[in-house]
Order: structure tokens, then sequence, then C-alpha cells
């Protein structure tokens, strides 16, 4: 195992109980793929991908309590850096080897900066697999980091292939993920800490080029195979519920304050004490 994993945080066996019936998952008897699918799943089913910490005001801490204690300890959601980061935290719990992978994630045909996501790099039954519960709309199964074919998901057809792009800075081997063709981020093999995604996180809460502090969001699958999702700006005046078909045709909905603080609890389980402002 490479040093960066070596010092990661393991939580305490209450913690993991804890996190296990957050997602509504038993405990695997062993680290095999079988689980870590069914993980995978459970997560993505329970645990939002939100980003109203930075319409709140509160601070995205990036260490392994801090995580834990946001997804389990308040029942709330985040995006990548959280949701993966606090994943690998109870995966390593569980007995699974886990590295934290950087992506930069395509903007059209061009790939965004380094640490622009995170995803994580797991092995079980001797395969290295490919999990995200931090992209939103992704995966619902690993992917296996070794197939360079097609890999059908529940939520299309999935490619790994080595980049043909220029490769990330030091690094050789990388590899470009799509999804139904389309591009949706550059993996960097090496493995890194939490604490070398700080930087990049900080800038996505940040700054105003963002897209993270441009709307609010907060989204999940639904079980037809669908998304349901809130959001909101200050160009639209309130928070609309879009729902999502699984044949991509959409509804939408514009909802006062007391509305979309019980869309909030109904749709996603976040009991909100305000709505997080816009810009």
């Amino acid at each position: 195992m490479d040093e960066p994993t070596q010092n990661a945080e393991i939580p305490t066996d209450e913690r993991v109980a804890a996190y296990l019936a957050r997602i509504g998952a038993e405990r695997p008897v062993r680290a095999g793929a079988a689980g870590l699918a069914r993980l995978q799943e459970a997560h993505l089913d329970a645990v939002p991908f939100e980003n109203l910490s930075i319409h709140l005001g509160e601070p995205v801490v990036l260490e392994p309590e801090a995580l834990l204690e946001k997804v389990v300890g308040r029942r709330r959601g985040g995006f990548c850096y959280e949701l993966n980061g606090a994943f690998a935290a109870l995966l390593r719990a569980l007995g699974y080897r886990v590295e934290l992978l950087a992506a930069r994630v395509f903007d059209g045909a061009e790939p965004g900066p380094p640490f622009d996501h995170l995803a994580l790099r797991v092995e079980a039954d001797g395969v290295a697999w490919l999990v995200d519960v931090g992209f939103g709309r992704f995966a619902r199964r690993p992917l296996r980091l070794d197939e360079r074919g097609r890999q059908q998901d529940p939520a299309g057809v999935f490619t790994v292939a080595p980049s043909t792009g220029a490769p990330s800075v030091g690094a050789t081997g990388d590899l470009d993920v799509a999804l139904d063709g389309a591009p949706q981020y550059r993996l960097d093999p090496r493995p890194y800490r939490l604490a070398d995604f700080a930087p990049t996180c900080w800038w996505q809460t940040t700054s105003p080029d963002s897209h993270f502090t441009r709307a609010t969001t907060c989204s999940r699958p639904t079980p037809d195979g669908g998304r349901i999702t809130l959001t909101s700006t200050r160009a639209t005046g309130g928070t609309r519920l879009l729902r999502t078909a699984p044949d991509g045709t959409r509804t939408e909905e514009l909802l006062d304050a007391d509305a979309a603080l019980g869309a909030y609890r109904a749709h996603f389980g976040l009991a909100l004490d305000r709505l997080p402002t816009a810009p």
C-alpha cells in the first residue's frame, strides 16, 4: 500500500455501525466485490449529492472525522471530496484496500484542472475497482479499472481507457472514463492523501468561477432509475424541484420557501432550519 493511505484514520466500530445504518446496508461478511457493489448502491440511494454547505455558510473540512460527522452524525450529503472521502473511511474500516485518486472533469472535449474530482480505487477479490459515490449521475456499481471493453451498468455503458491526451503533471497511465461514449473525467492513477485535495476544494467552495458557488444543488437517484433534484439560483427567484425520468424527460416545479424546506426533508431526509442562499 502506498504511503498516502497507510496513516488514514479508521472509524470506530460504533461509527461504522452508525454509517451502515445511515445507508441502510448490512456489514459485509468479507471485503469482497459483491459486498462492495451493495455498499456503493446503498450509499448512492441514501446520501444525496449536495453543495448546500457553501450556501449555508458552513465550512467544508476535509478531515475524516469531520466528514463522518457530517454524513453520519448530521445525516447530510456533500460533494465529491466529502462523499468519497467519508466512504473511503468506511471501506477501510470494513477491510478494503482503498486509495484516493485525483481526476480532471471534462468540460466538453477538454479535462479541467488537477484535483477537480476525487474518486476511489478499491481492491476486492484481486481486482482494482473504480468506486465513486460523489459525482452525481455516474455508475451505480464499481467499474473494473483493468477492463478496456464496454462495462454495462444500470446507469449506462461505461468505458475505462488509456488517455490519449496530455497526462497529469508527473503522471503516466492516465485513464479516461466515459459514459455512453461521453467523456466524464480523466483519472490520475497515483494515490493521494485527502489533504492534497484541500486547495482545489477551497477554490470550488469560494471562487465565483466555480459552478458550485453559482447554484445550490441537492440530488439523488430514484428507484425507477431517474433522479430528483432541488436547485436554485438568484435568477430563478426560488427553489426548483426537478424530476428526471429514466428516459431523460424532465418536469420542473417552482417551490416557495416552506415547500422547499419540506422537499428537502421529504426527498433527501435533510432537516434544514433555513434555506441555503442562492448566489
